[in-house]
């Protein structure tokens, strides 16, 4: 080689190296950038998809697969996701520095019913909606203190107060598409624009007149808002019903009882269980008529699964209670339906509590779940259910896999995995003209409607629930529409113990607990886990508290103004750091003792709270709050 061209080599191996040495500066200094932004918590991605790496020993269930953990720090429904998990993958606040967790800012509603709902977050937004009068604040995150930005007031009929069996409540809102979908207590669903709170459409779908109001928190799936009814103790058809979301029209709904046609109930409806199958079971498992009037309130939770297009939903109490006026299994009270989300016809259904005896409705949350069952992978849901049962189901064929007892049970001897079938305790067995004792649950249930949630991060469900038993005295219901329509006479006490609250942390692979807190009073918040590895739930007494997941541990907790019936919610808000979340304000069935100023000397107090929950009202006192807690930072 020429001496010439030897150093014009050797320049050209030197500008290559200068560029070379450039360009990995840059992206150092690139690097440094966006960790000193991320450490700032100014991350302002807008979403983030979180793998959530298990602890050792985790049970292998997940998250379905066809939902996932994706989270964009937003919480734009009650139950975080259409699996219903109420996981939040943030993990700021975590196991080692949640003690310094401390109040960010708090709102006051004004009102002094019971605050079950949860909190929504979109974008810089919080929206709140409120037991009755139903107000919906909007409240502004990106300001100091959250100020109110707008306020929608629906102004629902005074009447309906009367015609609510267990206090005033709601269950929150839901969002999409830059709208906030809600109902009333007068039978309404309104969507609202969520910028401005102006009202875009409202559909009346119930009458008060009838017993009927609406309580629960729609869920929004494939272009529609799923609705339903409550009123069970009133004598109402129960229903549920799919709304157009950009217009409020009903596209489909779907009864309880009554004939196939009205039920929804075609060629597509394969229940798994010859107990569920049969022409116009909605008819046929009722004395004549006793269908008009049989309950099947669709007033709890609902869960969707994209892949399979279906949507789950439970239905609570036949009615009356007094279940010697209603032989049969009175279909399609007390269970679960898959409707098709298109159409809304029933794919199957299940019922947990065939002629129901107890008033056990079949209305809790169903947390869908892909787990190892005998040595596979399969698709299920989880269901927790109010007659004590802790349910493992196929949730395309509805298939029951197991039902193991969550809590002590004296009213079933268990579950037919065979036949699907609840087996009641004969001893237990209500009658006219004497009292049963000793009914373990109670009518409230092992759980009521205040939900659970999972962790992906140990494969457990964390269940807040209560530890009550009861005795029963039926007596003859007559049917006036718009009263109630119970024919039995209860009272509550604390179940074996003397405890009358758990939180069970629950295997759901090997159908076991893995560890329990007992709790004074009944557990009536719902659950909320977190990727830091925390489990937050409230007391009916007012205390918030965080725990390990791994240990129930109690690592954090502050006593609110008022007792807590709420759902907590994990948020990331406009400054990138994580925020907690809780609506503190006792009420709802047994807290209707202290919001509704009940006589506490009388045991069939609030429909047999009384002599439950007679200390509530020297333990707490009405008032609804927001509270919002964070790091300092």
């Amino acid at each position: 080689m020429k001496p010439g061209y030897i150093r014009e080599a050797v320049l050209a191996a030197a500008r290559r190296r200068t560029w070379l040495w450039a360009g990995v500066l840059l992206l150092l200094a690139l690097g440094i950038v966006f960790a000193i932004v991320r450490l700032a918590g100014h991350d302002s991605l807008p979403s983030e998809s979180v793998t959530t790496t298990p602890y050792a020993g985790s049970t292998g269930a997940i998250t379905a697969r066809s939902i996932g953990d994706g989270d964009d720090g937003q919480w734009t429904m009650a139950a975080k996701n259409y699996a219903s998990t109420r996981f939040s993958s943030a993990r700021e606040i975590d196991t080692r520095n949640v003690r310094r967790l401390h109040v960010a800012f708090t709102f006051s509603t004004g009102i002094v019913k019971g605050h079950e709902a949860a909190p929504l977050v979109i974008g810089g937004m919080m929206y709140i909606v409120t037991p009755f009068p139903n107000y919906v604040y909007a409240l502004d995150l990106t300001q100091p203190g959250a100020p109110v930005k707008w306020t929608f007031k629906p102004k629902p009929l005074s009447a309906a107060q009367g015609v609510a069996c267990c206090d005033v409540v709601n269950r929150g809102a839901a969002y999409a598409d830059n709208r906030i979908f809600f109902n009333t207590l007068d039978n309404r669903t309104i969507a609202l624009d969520a910028t401005t709170g102006r009202m875009l459409w409202e559909t009346k779908l119930g009458d008060i007149n009838r017993g009927e109001t609406m309580t629960m928190a729609p869920l929004v799936a494939g272009g529609k808002v799923l609705v339903g009814n409550a009123g069970g103790e009133m004598g109402v058809r129960g229903w549920f019903a799919a709304l157009d979301a950009a217009t409020g029209r009903i596209a489909w709904k779907a009864f309880a009882t009554g004939p196939d046609r009205d039920v929804l109930i075609g060629p597509a409806y394969k229940p798994f269980y010859a107990m569920d199958r049969g022409r116009d079971l909605g008819v046929t498992s009722w004395p004549p008529d006793a269908w008009k009037m049989g309950g099947g309130a669709a007033w709890g939770w609902v869960s969707y699964d994209p892949q399979l297009r279906l949507v789950y939903y439970g239905t609570g109490n036949p009615g009356p209670w007094n279940p010697e006026q209603r032989p049969g299994d009175n279909k399609f009270a007390t269970g679960v339906f898959a409707r098709n989300i298109d159409d809304g016809q029933a794919r199957w259904f299940y019922q947990s509590s065939p002629h129901d005896l107890f008033d056990h409705d079949g209305i809790n949350e169903q947390i869908l779940l892909d787990m190892p069952v005998k040595g596979r992978m399969r698709g299920v849901m989880a269901r927790p259910e109010r007659n004590g049962y802790f349910y493992i189901m196929d949730r395309a064929t509805g298939e029951v896999l197991s039902a193991k007892a969550f809590g002590p049970v004296t009213a079933y001897k268990g579950v037919d995995l065979k036949t699907g079938r609840l087996a009641p305790n004969p001893a237990m067995e209500p009658k006219e003209g004497r009292v049963v004792r000793g009914i373990c649950p109670s009518a409230p249930g092992m759980k009521d409607w205040n939900p659970a949630a999972f962790s992906p991060l140990t494969g457990l469900v964390y269940i807040p629930h209560n530890n009550l038993c009861m005795d029963w005295g039926s007596y003859e219901a007559n049917y006036i529409a718009g009263t109630p329509y119970i024919g039995a006479d209860v009272k509550y006490y604390a179940g074996p113990g003397g405890h009358r609250g758990v939180l069970t942390a629950w295997d759901p692979v090997h159908q076991r607990p893995v560890w329990r807190i007992k709790e004074d009073l009944p557990l009536w918040s719902g659950a909320l886990t977190t990727g830091g590895g925390l489990l937050f739930y409230g007391t009916m007494d007012g205390w918030f508290k965080a725990v390990d997941q791994r240990s129930g541990k109690l690592l954090w907790r502050f006593k609110t103004g008022s007792g807590i019936i709420g759902q907590p919610i994990s948020y990331r808000g406009p400054d990138g750091h994580q925020y907690i979340a809780i609506l503190s304000g006792v009420g709802g069935w047994p807290g209707s003792i202290v919001s509704n100023a009940l006589d506490a000397r009388d045991p069939t107090a609030g429909n047999g709270w009384g002599s439950a929950v007679g200390d509530l009202p020297q333990k707490t006192t009405a008032g609804g709050m927001l509270y919002v807690f964070a790091l300092p930072h």
